[in-house]
């Protein structure tokens, strides 16, 4: 059973998409894109720098279009289930049929944008912590006001919060915890920080017409599996300000059969985890069209018929 995976803020490095425009109708499809969103997907894929792909308001969309046009250069494919991690999520949605490609899109530009604003009210960041126990790491961040944001699995934990509160943490790390590495995104995502941005996105959310999942479709929230498009539509607006589980995640793909998973454009970190957390299930993270042989093989291989 194919799980098919999309990644969330952060993946995106500068120039990432330069090498899928060759593809046939790819910088169409991108340009088409970013007149329906009024953002130079194009430009922000090849030629801007990190600092300027750092902006959640520019990194979400990128993302989301990264992960459809890899997606769609795989073929014809029918995973058995979808699932994405933050932001990919929207990028998951539009795969299962939930959402059409360019629909996903400006909900995701809504969707950075308010973030972007609500994420400027605070100086506020996150950090991985690698390593550690979970029932040790969860209270020692809530101990010093920082929010679980992304229970990863196989050892990873995201704490988001203030600046300060960031640095009592790189000063005082939980037992057990490795190391703690700031991200490179621009707020505390998946916290009470990101309360504004909800209100903003329930508003853009209305005018939306969402289809059930034509596929299993895993959600953040607590991993279960969504069946209406509605409520798929109800928990992307709320994820904002709750924590990632993708943990929960990896535990539903496990009890599902997955055999194998396949993380669309740009791929690594999805597949890293799923390294560590679903021994036996083979991998493919797309970086650049080269892996697409790759991951077609594993498609033929491990796709329902």
């Amino acid at each position: 059973m194919l799980v098919l995976v999309a990644p969330g803020q952060g993946a995106q490095t500068p120039g990432f998409l330069t090498p899928w425009l060759e593809l046939p109708g790819a910088a169409d499809r991108l340009a088409a894109w970013s007149d329906a969103i009024g953002l130079d997907l194009v430009h922000y894929g090849t030629k801007a720098g990190a600092d300027e792909i750092r902006d959640t308001s520019v990194a979400q969309p990128l993302l989301v279009a990264a992960g459809l046009l890899s997606a769609a250069a795989l073929g014809d494919v029918t995973p058995g289930a979808v699932a994405g991690h933050s932001v990919g999520e929207l990028t998951a949605a539009a795969l299962a049929g939930v959402l059409d490609d360019t629909a996903a899109l400006r909900l995701v530009r809504t969707r950075g944008l308010a973030m972007a604003e609500a994420a400027a009210i605070t100086p506020t960041g996150m950090s991985a912590l690698l390593g550690g126990d979970p029932e040790v790491t969860v209270p020692h961040l809530e101990k010093l006001g920082l929010t679980p944001a992304n229970v990863n699995g196989a050892g990873q934990i995201v704490a988001a919060g203030t600046l300060e509160q960031l640095a009592a943490l790189e000063a005082d790390k939980p037992e057990g915890v490795r190391r703690v590495v700031p991200l490179t995104v621009a707020g505390a995502f998946h916290t009470h920080h990101m309360a504004p941005a909800v209100e903003k996105l329930e508003r853009a959310a209305a005018g939306l017409s969402p289809a059930d999942p034509a596929v299993t479709y895993v959600s953040n929230k607590d991993g279960q599996a969504v069946a209406t498009g509605a409520e798929v539509l109800s928990r992307l607006v709320g994820q904002v300000a709750n924590p990632v589980r993708w943990d929960l995640c990896m535990e539903t793909f496990k009890e599902l059969g997955a055999t194998a998973l396949v993380e669309v454009c740009p791929g690594g970190t999805l597949t890293g985890l799923a390294k560590r957390a679903l021994p036996g299930v083979a991998t493919v993270a797309l970086k650049t069209p080269d892996d697409l042989d790759a991951a077609r093989t594993l498609i033929a291989e491990h796709a329902a018929v």
